[in-house]
């Protein structure tokens, strides 16, 4: 059986009642009339089609559809600490009365839909306050594992979609020069310990030596230890007047993140190309090098 095309809609038949269409009051409309339910269902699909084209994000009826799309200025690659709070935002302009959902690609899970949290995950929630076009997914405690993509998805016809990457990192400690370096008896050690990717910067930074922690005011004298915190914390470890004694490892303990170790060998008169002190050892392997060189420009002359 056909039908005859949608019937439009006049202004006085909006004027009457601006609130959405509701689809249980014609149904129930439909059962106290003459009219087959086919053609109630018929007309009332007309008539929310009408009505979403009509409406604004205002929820106002208008001359015109405005559909709802994203505001491409927010990010779309996230970085978060390791345990920190993550939060992954999406603008949408326009939403009128259609809803947000955000999805998991990883295993193409629902998280939430609106504000409500469709996982057992009670980690992840999605954030809105109206009048904000902001819908925010927040994820509490993440873990590497939550690293991937996320979609925000709009409740449209077909869907419209955002995707946002998320990595959770997790803090780093590196050592410039490590595995080992090696030092020149009687120049100062210059140790930089580098902390990376911490929620926030350490509260402490103990540096050991052969698994004992250095005393700063300790009877030998000269060393020193400065710290400079904050997104990337450096801390310094000067020893000056290498010697023998000093040999040895030397590790960098955070408060908040892994140790690194580092080998320290203080040689006397040796020059290894290893060498961190850069004085005679590297004039002497540039000498060698150029050595080289002109030997074998006078094999090919």
């Amino acid at each position: 059986m056909s039908f005859f095309p949608c019937p439009s809609i006049q202004n006085n038949a909006l004027s009457s009642d601006l609130r959405p269409l509701n689809i249980m009051d014609l149904w129930f409309t439909a059962r106290h009339t003459n009219l087959s339910l086919r053609h109630w269902m018929y007309i009332s699909e007309c008539l929310l089609n009408k009505s979403n084209k009509h409406q604004n994000s205002l929820g106002e009826f208008s001359g015109k559809p405005d559909l709802p799309y994203f505001d491409k200025a927010a990010s779309k690659n996230v970085t978060s600490p390791l345990g920190k709070t993550a939060y992954l935002n999406c603008r949408v302009k326009n939403l009128a009365n259609r809803t947000v959902s955000w999805v998991r690609h990883r295993d193409i899970h629902l998280l939430t839909v609106g504000r409500y949290t469709y996982t057992g995950d009670q980690r992840f929630r999605s954030i809105n306050q109206p009048p904000s076009e902001d819908w925010t997914l927040q994820i509490k405690y993440p873990q590497i594992r939550d690293s991937g993509i996320y979609e925000c998805q709009i409740s449209t016809t077909p869907h419209i979609s955002q995707y946002i990457h998320l990595q959770v990192v997790e803090p780093r400690t590196d050592i410039i020069g490590a595995p080992e370096i090696f030092i020149d008896r009687g120049s100062t050690i210059n140790l930089t310990c580098i902390v990376l990717h911490s929620p926030e910067p350490p509260s402490y930074i103990f540096w050991n030596h052969n698994n004992v922690i250095i005393s700063y005011d300790s009877p030998r004298g000269g060393v020193n230890v400065i710290t400079e915190k904050g997104t990337v914390t450096t801390s310094h470890l000067l020893i000056q007047e290498a010697r023998v004694e000093d040999n040895g490892r030397y590790q960098c303990n955070p408060s908040n993140a892994q140790p690194k170790s580092i080998n320290v060998h203080v040689l006397n008169g040796e020059y290894p190309a290893a060498m961190q002190h850069g004085g005679q050892a590297h004039q002497r392997t540039t000498h060698m090098y150029c050595l080289i060189f002109f030997a074998c420009m006078l094999l090919h002359v």
